[in-house]
């Protein structure tokens, strides 16, 4: 996915700018940068950061940016900012967010203009790039961007800086979040609301669906209102978002707790049944608290991870040294695994892999029962938003191989749909294939109605569309 943080100070902006945009190192594996303007016009420093963290990387660049309004951004694949100059005059940008339709919009633009696009990640055009270049076709960049997200099929939250303030937009159905702070010198744009806490900014508001803003040291004006429709991703709660995060006012670590609850409710399990509920570090273990609080089953840490020096684990390119460093970094204590059983708690199950070696590691490591409870239901279909879920194909997602494998036939939307239902046959058929793929002792995915109670907001405010298909 990606995240981003932007300042518009009185004074530099540049140690706002660091510590802001690596506090959302969590949610970018490959690529960050950051760009600023000052006395000496624009400067900009990208890197790579697979393998070392932002700060590392950037910290040699501090002694050389100056300025009082900056953008920074830390990315799955793009290099961004870019540096762009157009009839609008030289401003940088970065984006968050998806685009399904390239293909039609760079046909579009080829045939309205002999332009071309310089920016190639892995051979694709940057998403940046092209969004750009959609924000140039119009006569200002307020209608620019406008234009932008209308062209658009997927989603696309932008920060577009300039040398007079920075444009704020948040996608046109809030998918994603975009927050604004605020203290004495001036104003931040985040997408994590705890990204300012510690340098000294108070929340002001999030921005609505759609809603474009210019944001200076002295003001956040709104140039275009926010739409009605909001979609936020759901996911954000489950998984993406930091434990400290809230969006729309819903605190991810409540949320989690919330979803382990209903588990817990809908399982009914008491210490005659299981001995210890535990999380797959570190996002499920929230998820494991509320679970453990509400049936009163002891919470354990039966493995932990060791972080210091392993990457992510979706940060290598390919899938199998992903689901091999995963395996890693857990380290067993035997005393709370031996002869137990145990209830593990994961944030979803994707392709399945790295939660089916994760149950072989404890039962190689003496426990006697692994229950599985994932805080979200069966993922059916691969974003189309904010790519979560990492899949080049839907038939990556084991609930959807599983569902080939039990239909033998085209599967269509009416028998995805009956899939999706907690309480039909095919649901509790698709559950016991999996169960028995992975080897579970049992398992029982959260409900979708259950988790969208879990965060306080009502369904058609949030987007489900992993789960249900339902845009």
């Amino acid at each position: 996915m990606g995240g981003f943080f932007a300042a518009a100070l009185k004074e530099d902006c540049v140690f706002d700018l660091f510590y802001g945009t690596d506090y959302h190192s969590h949610l970018g594996t490959r690529r960050a940068g950051m760009a600023v303007y000052g006395k000496n016009g624009f400067n900009r420093a990208i890197h790579n950061i697979e393998n070392s963290p932002f700060r590392s990387k950037f910290h040699a660049d501090l002694k050389d940016m100056e300025g009082n309004i900056g953008i920074g951004s830390i990315s799955d694949y793009d290099p961004q900012p870019l540096l762009v100059r157009s009839h609008h005059g030289t401003y940088a940008i970065l984006t968050v967010g998806k685009i399904n339709n390239t293909d039609e919009l760079v046909k579009l633009i080829f045939q309205k203009d002999h332009t071309h696009f310089l920016e190639m990640s892995g051979g694709d055009i940057n998403k940046t790039e092209l969004t750009a270049t959609l924000i140039n076709t119009r006569d200002n960049l307020v209608d620019g961007i406008r234009y932008a997200q209308e062209m658009i099929d997927g989603s696309m939250t932008i920060l577009l800086l300039t040398q007079k303030g920075i444009y704020c937009a948040r996608d046109r159905y809030g998918r994603t979040p975009l927050v604004i702070g605020k203290k004495d010198t001036g104003y931040c744009a985040t997408f994590e609301s705890f990204a300012y806490l510690n340098l000294g900014y108070r929340p002001v508001r999030e921005l609505g669906p759609g809603e474009i803003v210019v944001m200076t040291p002295e003001a956040v004006t709104t140039l275009s209102a926010p739409g009605k429709e909001m979609k936020i991703c759901t996911f954000l709660w489950i998984y993406y978002g930091y434990p400290s995060s809230e969006y729309e006012g819903i605190s991810v670590e409540t949320m989690r707790n919330a979803c382990g609850a209903k588990l817990a409710m809908r399982d009914g399990f008491t210490k005659d049944d299981i001995d210890s509920v535990a999380g797959v570090p570190d996002s499920g273990t929230a998820h494991a608290i509320g679970y453990a609080n509400a049936s009163g089953v002891p919470f354990s840490r039966p493995f932990v991870k060791y972080t210091p020096t392993w990457p992510r684990s979706f940060m290598p390119t390919h899938q199998d040294k992903r689901n091999l460093i995963a395996h890693m970094k857990l380290i067993p204590v035997h005393e709370l695994i031996n002869g137990k059983r145990l209830l593990l708690i994961d944030d979803s199950i994707v392709r399945g892999t790295q939660l089916r070696e994760t149950t072989e590691f404890l039962y190689d490591s003496g426990a006697k029962e692994v229950h599985i409870r994932p805080a979200c239901p069966p993922l059916l279909f691969g974003c189309k938003y904010i790519n979560f879920s990492r899949s080049n194909s839907e038939m990556e997602l084991i609930a959807r191989r599983v569902i080939q494998e039990e239909e033998g036939v085209e599967v269509t939307r009416t028998i995805l749909e009956d899939y999706a239902n907690p309480d039909s046959d095919r649901y509790h058929r698709m559950l016991e294939r999996i169960r028995q793929k992975l080897n579970f002792t049992s398992l029982a995915y959260n409900r979708l109605d259950d988790m969208i109670e879990a965060t306080g907001l009502p369904k058609e405010s949030l987007c489900t569309y992993c789960w249900d298909g339902r845009e």
